[in-house]
């Protein structure tokens, strides 16, 4: 405001010059100084009613949208963590799967040896009882066959001779028929 007086005051060299060109312009100096005081007055009310409430709502959001920068870098950090969290998790996964896998491979080796020599095992002993009924088998056909030879013989002598055999006679030949074919 004191500027405007200085403006307004004649000065040395150009007296009331200011005054001519405001007259000129139709200044009307009390309504501009009362205009003055007014757009003071509701500068002071805008700067105290909306102004500092608009500096203040500024200031929270940016302490907001820092604190969420904060809260993002945090968020970020955790969530490196839980990656190389995860990353480590799944190579012990890995690991421990790789180990079971042997395991179940030497498992299953084991298992199919064991599978293995009870099948041969089995074969063998059912070849071994195959054997000794093919052994008894043909033991029963030759005891069979010397006595169907020797009663052959008796028959076949008794024929030839005409005369019955006794039980001694039937026996003796069925002896020497039987010694006779096993020789040969």
């Amino acid at each position: 405001m004191s500027l405007l007086i200085l403006a307004l005051q004649v000065e040395g060299d150009r007296p009331g010059q200011l005054a001519t060109i405001a007259r000129t312009f139709g200044v009307d100096w009390p309504h501009l100084i009362a205009q003055m005081v007014s757009f003071a007055i509701v500068c002071a009310i805008l700067y105290r009613l909306a102004y500092t409430p608009i500096l203040r709502m500024l200031e929270a959001r940016r302490l907001q949208i820092a604190q969420g920068l904060a809260n993002t870098e945090k968020i970020n950090a955790t969530l490196a963590d839980i990656d190389a969290q995860r990353a480590r998790t799944m190579a012990e996964a890995r690991v421990e799967a790789t180990r079971l896998i042997t395991e179940a491979r030497e498992l299953v080796r084991r298992i199919h040896a064991q599978e293995t020599e009870r099948a041969i095992a089995a074969a063998e002993q059912i070849g071994r009882r195959a054997r000794e009924a093919a052994e008894q088998e043909h033991a029963r056909m030759l005891l069979e066959l010397r006595r169907e030879v020797g009663r052959l013989v008796a028959q076949t002598t008794e024929a030839v001779i005409g005369r019955v055999l006794t039980a001694q006679d039937q026996q003796r030949l069925a002896q020497e028929s039987t010694t006779h074919l096993t020789s040969h």
